[in-house]
């Protein structure tokens, strides 16, 4: 998949796409239904498949002190996208100029002349242009002026009639329910970067932790998590392994920044430094202050039991 931070020369070999436009956070069963229409009508058209997205987030753009809400940075999205078959990816920048683009000049700058759309391809809930004065039938009725095709997907059900959203994992992640997150992503929530030196304090307990701060992701639920830790080089997996995660500010050395520490079972090596993925599997418990060392170790062996035994069911 190629990536494009922009839409000035395109090249010819992208021109005429079917485009399929959102935010894609999370790259949840809903987003892959969406791509999914987007593929079929470009397999229609012999034409290539793109998605545009936009970097950084809007609501990041117009809420920056707002706590982190991401499920996917790009890096992740970008990599969950081209998992799809897709050929292109636009991250187009959402900065004060793309924000206060009309709903026709987004159309007719971005879609027209810059992408040279064949097919633009949305939720049926889709806003944009300035003050999201537009929508999919503006989309539509402009797409019949200007000579490319349109294609409005309704979202995709959860269950109970209620759609799934990007807003309905955070919600699940936010309430201990990773299960639930994963049933409506398709794949685990997971939180990926690099392993940071920390205060040790692990180690010497007998339970070495690879340390991970969040960077912009959503905060799920403080606690302990069976989790599955992939070991990546160049966005490639060389290594899986079955762990157990704290993830908070440990309530016992109070850290200032909520963090992710990740012990990986039957392990032996230099983790730090090195690109990880860790799976959000299974809520085990909430975090808590113990009264001195034995009794957080002891409870640290019980943990590692019940993740063992999670992720084995």
């Amino acid at each position: 998949m190629k990536i494009f931070r922009h839409i000035a020369d395109v090249p010819d070999a992208f021109k005429g796409a079917v485009v399929v436009i959102g935010n894609f956070d999370g790259v949840h069963l809903g987003h892959k239904a969406l791509i999914g229409e987007a593929a079929a009508c470009a397999q229609e058209r012999s034409a290539p498949l793109a998605v545009m997205a936009f970097e950084p987030h809007p609501q990041e753009f117009f809420r920056p002190g707002a706590e982190p809400f991401r499920l996917t940075p790009f890096r992740t999205k970008a990599r969950l996208i081209a998992e799809l078959g897709v050929d292109a990816l636009f991250a187009i920048a959402f900065d004060a100029e793309m924000a206060h683009r009309s709903a026709q000049d987004f159309v007719l700058d971005v879609l027209v002349k810059g992408l040279e759309a064949g097919c633009v391809v949305v939720g049926s809930e889709f806003q944009f242009g300035k003050g999201r004065a537009g929508d999919a039938a503006v989309l539509a009725y402009m797409g019949a002026m200007e000579g490319f095709g349109t294609v409005i997907f309704d979202p995709v059900s959860a269950g109970g009639g209620e759609k799934i959203s990007s807003t309905l994992i955070r919600q699940a992640l936010k309430n201990g329910q990773p299960e639930e997150a994963t049933r409506l992503l398709g794949h685990p929530f997971m939180i990926e970067g690099r392993v940071e030196h920390g205060d040790a304090r692990g180690r010497t307990l007998g339970f070495p932790t690879a340390n991970m701060h969040l960077d912009g992701y959503m905060r799920p639920a403080f606690g302990i998590y069976a989790v599955r830790v992939a070991i990546l080089e160049d966005d490639r997996v060389v290594s899986r392994h079955d762990a157990v995660a704290n993830f908070g500010i440990r309530p016992m050395y109070r850290s200032k920044e909520p963090l992710l520490e990740a012990f990986l079972f039957d392990f032996s090596g230099d983790l730090y430094g090195k690109h990880l993925s860790v799976e959000f599997v299974s809520y085990l418990r909430p975090e808590a202050k113990f009264s001195g060392v034995e009794e957080l170790k002891a409870q640290m062996t019980k943990d590692c039991a019940a993740a063992r035994a999670a992720l084995d069911r």
